[in-house]
């Protein structure tokens, strides 16, 4: 059996259902429930929406940091969020545990001028507002429960391709 593209990890986010699935050598692996933007899909800067279309995991941060870590510009704060499971809107956008920070890989879509997702700093990340996943309320990142962020953080390279679709 050769590895090869056909073997590597991908990552499709239905923005419809709001759920995250992961497949590897082709077989569905693992399916979670994510948020997406809470004003819908699309790829213009400041928006605030989540854009569709091809990625990529440029970068990724937080490994080794506890759950509910508060990341500022990717960095960790030390400070821990306060994870809400109730489904109660909080005052912020923290973003939490782990970051997988996706770049788009289609020009005029997701990549380029006023519609790059890399520029518009689009994650994938953990959330202290839990008890909302699964339904849109993000502000244009896909948002996870923390357990499942990093279970999902540590499955997937550098590289790993997702697709977001509506």
């Amino acid at each position: 059996m050769s590895s090869g593209a056909a073997d590597a990890p991908f990552i499709i986010i239905d923005a419809s259902d709001q759920r995250l699935y992961l497949f590897e050598r082709n077989q569905l692996k693992l399916e979670f429930p994510v948020s997406t933007s809470a004003i819908g899909v699309g790829s213009a800067a400041g928006s605030n929406r989540t854009p569709l279309g091809l990625h990529r995991i440029a970068e990724k941060f937080g490994d080794g940091e506890p759950i509910g870590m508060i990341f500022k510009a990717r960095q960790p704060t030390g400070q821990l969020a306060d994870i809400q499971t109730k489904p109660i809107k909080g005052d912020g956008d923290d973003v939490t545990t782990r970051i997988m920070w996706l770049q788009g890989l289609q020009p005029g879509i997701n990549e380029g001028k006023g519609v790059d997702s890399h520029a518009r700093y689009i994650y994938i990340h953990g959330t202290p507002e839990e008890g909302l996943i699964g339904q849109p309320e993000s502000h244009g990142c896909i948002r996870m429960n923390n357990t499942q962020v990093i279970e999902l953080f540590n499955q997937v390279p550098v590289g790993t391709l997702v697709d977001i679709v509506k």
